[in-house]
Formats: C-alpha cells, sequence, structure tokens
C-alpha cells in the first residue's frame, strides 16, 4: 500500500517539451487542470501529496517518475537518457534526502529513466530503451542487490518506456500490450491484454486496490473490471501529447 506520491505543477515551457507523439502541443492550462484532478484523485486513494513547484527551465520536468526510484530500502536518483532532463535530478535529490534515509545515485556513462523500472514485490525489471542504457541498468542492479532486492533486464524494441507498455498491478496481475504480451519474462504472470488500439491505456497504475487509467479506453477498462479491480478514468490528454502518462506524473511510495 501507498502512503504518499510527490508530484510536480507542469510549467508553461513545457508545450515546449520533447515528444515523439505526433498530437501537436499541449493546452497549458487544460493540463493544470488535469493535474489537478490527478493530485485529487490521489488524495482520494488515501495518499499525502508532496507538491513540487513549477519549473520553467525544465519542461518535462513534471514527469517526476522518471528522475528517481523509490524502493522500500532506498531511493535512487538517475541520471535520464535525454541530456536536457538531466538538470532535474538536483531539486529531486533535495527532496529525497530530506525524506530518506539511504540515497543512491545513477552515474554516467550510465543513463536511466525510471519509467524503464517495473517494481514486483521485490524485483525490477529494467527495460532497455534509448533512454535506459546497459551502464545505467548494470548500476541499477548493483544497488538493488546490496540493499538484499534484485533486478533483470528486458530489451524495449518499441516504445518509450517499459512502463509505456506494461503495469504491475498487484495480485500476479500484468497489464500488457505489444511486443509484452508474449515477452518470456512475463509469461509467469496472468496477463491483462491490452488492444493495439487502446495501447496507450497500458501506462495505468494501481493505487491502493484501485486502478487509475487514462480517459477513453473502454476495452481496457472492461477488462479490469472483469477481474475486480475498482477502475477510475482520468484525462492526461495534454501530458500524452508529450509521450507522457499516469505513471510518469508521480512517485508513489
Amino acid at each position: 500500500m501507498f502512503s504518499r506520491a510527490i508530484v510536480k505543477k507542469p510549467s508553461e515551457s513545457m508545450i515546449n517539451g520533447l515528444t515523439t507523439a505526433g498530437l501537436g502541443k499541449p493546452d497549458y492550462n487544460l493540463a493544470l487542470k488535469q493535474h489537478k484532478n490527478y493530485v485529487t484523485t490521489l488524495e482520494n486513494c488515501g495518499l499525502e501529496i508532496i507538491e513540487l513547484q513549477a519549473d520553467e527551465n525544465f519542461p518535462d520536468s513534471t514527469f517526476v517518475e522518471d528522475v528517481a526510484l523509490i524502493t522500500p530500502r532506498c531511493a535512487i536518483i538517475t541520471n535520464p537518457g535525454a541530456i536536457s532532463r538531466r538538470g532535474e535530478t538536483a531539486e529531486m535529490r533535495e527532496v529525497i534526502l530530506g525524506l530518506f534515509s539511504s540515497v543512491e545515485q545513477i552515474l554516467s556513462p550510465g543513463t536511466v529513466d525510471a519509467g524503464d523500472i517495473m517494481m514486483v514485490g521485490s524485483h525490477y525489471y529494467i527495460g532497455l530503451s534509448e533512454r535506459t542504457n546497459s551502464a545505467g541498468s548494470n548500476q541499477m542492479i548493483e544497488i538493488l542487490q546490496s540493499y538484499g532486492m534484485t533486478g533483470s533486464t528486458i530489451k524495449l524494441n518499441q516504445g518509450l518506456h517499459l512502463k509505456t507498455g506494461v503495469a504491475y498491478l498487484e495480485n500476479n496481475n500484468l497489464a500488457a500490450s505489444g511486443e509484452f504480451i508474449k515477452a518470456p519474462e512475463f509469461q509467469e504472470f496472468n496477463i491483462l491484454e491490452i488492444t493495439e488500439d487502446e495501447g496507450y491505456a497500458a501506462n495505468c497504475i494501481w493505487v491502493n486496490n484501485q486502478v487509475l487509467i487514462p480517459a477513453g479506453f473502454p476495452k481496457t477498462r472492461d477488462t479490469f473490471s472483469r477481474v475486480g479491480y475498482a477502475v477510475i478514468e482520468i484525462n492526461v490528454s495534454e501530458f500524452q501529447k508529450l509521450d507522457g502518462g499516469l505513471s510518469c506524473l508521480s512517485l508513489r511510495f
């Protein structure tokens, strides 16, 4: 169960954020409303929110998930794969140091976006992507092992991050789309298949026995409802324009 979450308000500069989505520029005012609703939803799920102020120097910094991994035994500041995002770690490090006694850091030439890391119990699946390289994943696994946890890698052939296409929803249930549906690494799980036309909905999050999904994906909603989840839909259209999703917008712990 989670008790807290770190979030960060979107900056006006988000309209110039990194993207491959081809969906146009985000509407900043609408993004603010959507972010506020996202935060309220997390609060309604029982989380205490630590909200950081917007930083105009970093257009993508509302996607706090990528710059830190929080585990039950330590916090790890990452080294983002996009050079324009590496400065985001300085503020996050100060925040994390105020919350955790054990804080580690990924160092160059290693790169890691924590959007490439999926926690399943004490094991962490790490996607090798354009943003997370082998040097970074090796460092991450060494850190995890030093705290009594484990990690393994999975190569991405498509998608920005591992959690773009897969999400662990507890109870051995794994939401998966695209290449991950048949991935050998995940066949021990009960696969909840996300259809190709609703692939964006694979970036969903389990929060204290509820599953948050992006609005507008009825087949995914029905799939999760059928296996007993309470499903909450949230409109994050303006963040989708920046390749971002529900998991990207918070650090939950």
